[in-house]
């Protein structure tokens, strides 16, 4: 395994009021004895409502905290203590802290980051020319990073954490506050990266549709514990969060019974219907409804990761 955690804990001591003049101490655990194995070459998408320890739990994989107890290894090296070392081998994107350079141009960013890391010219040149090519870089590669907007800045930032050849990609929230096509051309980037087998990812994200384009294995995390670890058909087969489809039609709803979906609401004088998925695809749905009723739009979405969980700690 490429990485290993085994009852990993990260308390913090918080003083709250009590009355008008005195606080007290209290202990908040963070991330509550966490298990995890990686092998080699996965992605793992790492996810959890706000507060739930995601970024604590990257944070002791990269050195950046130190684990209150438990222990974790990186690439066969022990985060804290060999946080220099590990560094060179492994990458990382926090969503909200850069690694570039403000007021330098993207370009010299890079390359100030090969000198850093001690990467050679060429090995450098050729990676650098490849996520140019996939993530569209030289239209802004001479703007000063302060610039770029949030996508642009965004492709930057992955490109700079894969110069040096990581053997692990921590990607902290990569697409938040991203618009549409960025979003698209930072998953197909994070595909790529995966198929050739570059590097180990894991993944936290807020976005079930980077969960479900990128991800076969999901771990779910709240109140600091791992509440699920398994794929994402899995976690909707045992709780029961489907997706919804919404249709808007041209006739009234006839009360139809499709098979695979149940109506959950019927809405705007009948013209508007919408049905959860219940054992059967999207596609299925979508075409038995087609033929039964014309159709004026229609939109499929997904249940937000808040909603997952809910759920899921209603039926524990």
């Amino acid at each position: 395994m490429i990485i290993e955690a085994t009852g990993l804990r990260k308390d913090f001591t918080v003083r709250r009021k009590v009355g008008r003049f005195r606080r007290e101490k209290h202990v908040v655990s963070a991330v509550d004895g966490v298990d995890l194995a990686i092998g080699r070459g996965e992605i793992l998408g790492y996810i959890g409502p706000n507060g739930a320890g995601k970024s604590t739990t990257l944070k002791m994989l990269t050195g950046v905290l130190t684990p209150s107890a438990g222990r974790a290894r990186v690439c066969g090296l022990e985060p804290v203590a060999q946080r220099v070392t590990l560094a060179r081998r492994i990458g990382v994107v926090f969503g909200q802290r850069s690694q570039l350079w403000w007021d330098l141009p993207l370009a010299e960013s890079f390359s100030l980051l090969r000198h850093i890391y001690k990467v050679p010219a060429a090995d450098h040149a050729a990676r650098l020319k490849r996520c140019t090519a996939l993530l569209g870089l030289d239209e802004f590669a001479q703007t000063p990073v302060r610039q770029l907007s949030l996508g642009q800045r965004m492709r930057g930032e992955l490109t700079a954490a894969l110069l040096h050849g990581p053997e692990v990609l921590f990607l902290d929230e990569p697409t938040i506050g991203l618009d549409v096509l960025s979003k698209q051309a930072v998953r197909e980037f994070l595909a790529e990266v995966h198929a050739a087998g570059e590097a180990t990812i894991v993944l936290t994200t807020h976005d079930l549709a980077d969960i479900e384009k990128l991800c076969r294995r999901l771990v779910v995390i709240d109140h600091g514990r791992v509440v699920h670890d398994g794929s994402l058909d899995e976690l909707h087969a045992r709780y029961g969060s489907r997706r919804e489809i919404v249709a808007d039609l041209d006739a009234a709803w006839p009360g139809l019974t499709l098979p695979g979906a149940q109506v959950t609401a019927v809405e705007n004088d009948g013209r508007r219907v919408r049905l959860a998925l219940d054992g059967a695809t999207a596609g299925e749905v979508v075409a038995a409804l087609a033929q039964a009723v014309p159709l004026r739009d229609l939109s499929v979405q997904e249940p937000e990761i808040e909603d997952v969980i809910a759920r899921l700690y209603r039926r524990d």
